[in-house]
């Protein structure tokens, strides 16, 4: 039982006699007792009459998933058990990252025998799994004074997935690697390409592709006695293994821009994951801190993204440090092959860095590395504004960083890898064309 606005108001009309009967104490009490019994008798009636809330099947209609930022429409259908009409107020139990548009509360009316939807707009604001477990109906008499409550269980999910926002970068992306494909007419052959075919020579193809052999056998039916220059076109090597290993420890909790590095090394790790895929070369991805916290192995296509960002959803950065001696035995128990392994980390500051550069070694001695990292794009205005002591303090503080960055950098190479440092906004794109560079050179 819970009294309503409705029943507080008709208890304070009450006073009023009390106020007319002031001279008269005795009176004026017994005014107020009375009034009070009799509003307290309406509540009674009010609530006998209320239709039970305990007797309402709910059910849920929601889609499994949606990405960050998109707005989707929950629905509750509440069907009416009872023989009298329910006059309710409904609360759905979604937790406030899930984004819900206005109030959380829905009135309602359910003769008997019937059912009606409540409609919710949510906006997570969250990766991972938004849940409500249960409903609470609060249902009210034909006065509104009294009301029935009961919390129903309804459990219900939606997975949110990581945005892809770099997915804006990947038709560029695709048209370079149509170039290296040899799908247009620039034919340039590199270290690591194979033969892929022949064809007739056109302007601007590059005459060192030229198959003499081929030329020779094939003769210019129109021209007796003359040839027709042959080429031959190459297509990178596919069938290539890549490892993303995403750092998850504390590290990539830290905000860089508006967004944690965690989040940015998702749209790098989706981004080359799309590119790669589409030049034949198969992706296997490992979230790792001390322990393995997600995998996606053996995925293709359509079919590695949607892993992918399911495997993205739920995993958070973890506020321990990461245990990087372990990262080459994740590597070897997913491919024995030579492959190109991206270490998504942050890579700015000497001491946090130690336990990467103990196992790059053991990295590059069997594969490609590459360390990418995001940059704190705020660094460089910090280091140009001196105008006042503070501000210079803190462009002592931006250069000291830039520097230790620096540092991490040149001993990542002097190792053997290689590193990629952008922006948030710029590193996805930037791993993706340090791939195509490596693609195009037949390094792999």
């Amino acid at each position: 039982m819970a009294p309503t606005g409705r029943f507080s108001l008709l208890v304070a009309i009450g006073v009023v006699p009390v106020v007319l009967l002031g001279g008269d104490a005795g009176a004026a009490w017994a005014t107020l007792v009375a009034w009070l019994l009799v509003a307290i008798g309406l509540g009674v009636a009010d609530l006998a009459i209320a239709a039970s809330p305990r007797q309402v099947a709910v059910e849920r209609e929601r889609p499994p998933r949606l990405r960050l930022g998109e707005t989707v429409h929950v629905e509750l259908v509440l069907r009416n058990l009872g023989r009298r009409t329910l006059r309710a107020e409904v609360r759905d139990g979604w937790p406030p990252s899930a984004g819900v548009h206005g109030r959380n509360r829905s009135r309602i009316e359910v003769p008997a025998g019937e059912g009606r939807r409540v409609t919710l707009a949510l906006t997570p604001t969250r990766r991972g799994d938004r849940v409500s477990e249960a409903v609470t109906i609060r249902s009210r008499g034909p006065l509104g004074l009294w009301a029935r409550q009961a919390t129903l269980a309804a459990p219900g999910r939606i997975r949110v997935l990581p945005p892809f926002h770099s997915r804006a970068h990947l038709p560029s992306r695709l048209t370079r690697l149509r170039e290296l494909d040899g799908r247009t007419p620039i034919l340039i052959r590199g270290q690591g390409t194979e033969f892929d075919s022949l064809r007739e020579y056109v302007r601007g193809d590059d005459v060192r592709s030229i198959d003499w052999r081929a030329t020779a056998r094939r003769s210019d039916p129109e021209s007796p006695g003359s040839a027709k220059l042959m080429v031959r076109t190459w297509r990178p090597e596919r069938d290539r293994r890549i490892v993303i290993v995403v750092d998850t420890s504390r590290t990539a909790a830290a905000r860089i821009g508006d967004e944690p590095r965690l989040d940015t090394a998702y749209e790098a790790a989706l981004l080359l994951a799309a590119l790669a895929t589409h030049a034949g070369d198969r992706i296997d991805l490992l979230l790792w801190d001390r322990r393995l916290r997600g995998r996606v192995h053996g995925a293709s296509g359509a079919d590695l993204l949607a892993r992918m960002v399911d495997a993205m959803a739920d995993v958070d950065s973890e506020l321990i440090e990461a245990d990087w001696a372990g990262v080459p035995a994740q590597v070897r128990g997913v491919t024995s092959r030579r492959a190109l392994v991206v270490l998504l980390t942050a890579a700015d500051s000497p001491g946090a860095s130690r336990g990467l550069l103990s196992v790059l070694p053991q990295l590059t001695s069997r594969h490609r590395v590459i360390v990418a990292s995001v940059a704190d794009p705020t660094l460089e205005s910090a280091v140009l504004r001196r105008d006042e002591l503070a501000e210079v303090y803190a462009a002592a503080a931006a250069e000291r960083t830039r520097l230790d960055a620096d540092r991490v950098a040149a001993a990542v190479r002097r190792l053997g890898a290689s590193t990629v440092t952008a922006g948030p906004a710029d590193l996805p794109p930037a791993l993706a064309d340090r791939y195509l560079e490596l693609k195009a050179a037949g390094q792999l």
